[in-house]
């Protein structure tokens, strides 16, 4: 794949946590409180893609973590690259991990959620729980420790909906901490963020294909304790 010269140095911007950069991707560790991309009125300007694009104006979004939500993300430098991504992400070739902190203790060690989605728009930005007309969606969990009233998660989303993990965890009766959609206000209340944060992401690298995976470890040790 060919890349614009402009693109071969490692992309600059502070105040981002870089993981890599090079001439077809950047991948950084995104916060907790910052959009994704920008949305809708003045006061959502403010993102990850407008911070990068001040420095790249070539560079796009393949994928979205919601504004509370942490993590790994993986940006293209390119239009070639952005449609390689784009196309994984749709093959479902494209691995995600992401650890949650919950409320409650499940009684199984792992599972899955099985539960079709769809968004709600009279309580929207809402999705909800839907076996007719919602759409497919499958998420795998598994228990890391467990402490009083809490556990911390695995999870791996097998399909991509929208506030899957905070819908299904909700749904199964362990909504996670801090999530001001989906929980009650007791575990809304609980914590000073949304306790989800996307720790692993791995795919093939638009340029020659290699696999390529990127770690940002998260624990919630200053609540889980």
């Amino acid at each position: 794949m060919t890349t614009p010269d402009a693109h071969a140095l490692p992309c600059p911007c502070p105040g981002l946590d870089i993981l890599h950069a090079d001439a077809d991707c950047v991948v950084l560790r995104k916060p907790s409180g910052l959009h994704s991309v920008p949305g809708l009125g003045s006061d959502k300007h403010d993102s990850i893609l407008t911070r990068l694009q001040q420095h790249d104006p070539d560079i796009h979004a393949v994928h979205r973590l919601d504004r509370d939500t942490s993590g790994v993300m993986v940006f293209g430098r390119h239009k070639a690259a952005t449609s390689h991504f784009g196309k994984q992400f749709q093959a479902r070739t494209v691995d995600k991990h992401y650890v949650a902190l919950v409320a409650g203790l499940p009684e199984e060690d792992a599972g899955e959620i099985d539960l079709p989605m769809r968004y709600a728009p009279e309580i929207k930005p809402r999705q909800i729980v839907d076996p007719i007309a919602g759409k497919p969606a499958r998420t795998l969990w598994r228990v890391l420790a467990r402490r009083q009233h809490v556990a911390l998660l695995a999870l791996e989303p097998v399909t991509g909906r929208t506030h899957q993990l905070r819908v299904h965890l909700q749904a199964i009766g362990h909504p996670i901490l801090g999530d001001s959609l989906y929980a009650p206000d007791a575990w809304r209340e609980a914590s000073p963020r949304l306790c989800l944060h996307a720790a692993e992401l791995a795919f093939d690298h638009p340029a020659d294909g290699r696999r390529m995976r990127f770690t940002a470890p998260e624990d919630f040790s200053t609540i889980f304790s």
